[in-house]
C-alpha cells in the first residue's frame, strides 16, 4: 500500500508511526522535482489508523493498478453481428 503526501515532514511522521519507508514519487509528465509528492510505502497497516493519519496530514491513497482483477471479464459466446 502506498500513501502520498505533498510535504516531506508529513510523510516522515506517518512513516515513523506506521513503520513505512519514505520515497520521492513522480507523476507522469512532471518536470519540476518540487512538484513530486512524497510516498510512504507500507506493508500491513491498521486501516483505521491509516485513515486518521491521512486526514491529519492531508495525504491520500492511490488504487493499486498492478493488482490483477479478481474475476476476468466475461468472454463473448458468439461473434458480434452488425448487419442482419
Amino acid at each position: 500500500m502506498i500513501a502520498y503526501f505533498w510535504e516531506q515532514d508529513d510523510a516522515v511522521a506517518v512513516a515513523e508511526r506506521l513503520g513505512g519507508e519514505v520515497r520521492r514519487g513522480r507523476f507522469h509528465g512532471e518536470d519540476d522535482d518540487e512538484d513530486h509528492p512524497w510516498l510512504v510505502v507500507l506493508d500491513e497497516v491498521d486501516q483505521a489508523a491509516l485513515d486518521e493519519l491521512l486526514t491529519e496530514h492531508d495525504g491520500w491513497l492511490e488504487p493499486d493498478t498492478d493488482a490483477p482483477p479478481t474475476t476476468p471479464p466475461p468472454l463473448p459466446t458468439a461473434p458480434k453481428r452488425f448487419k442482419k
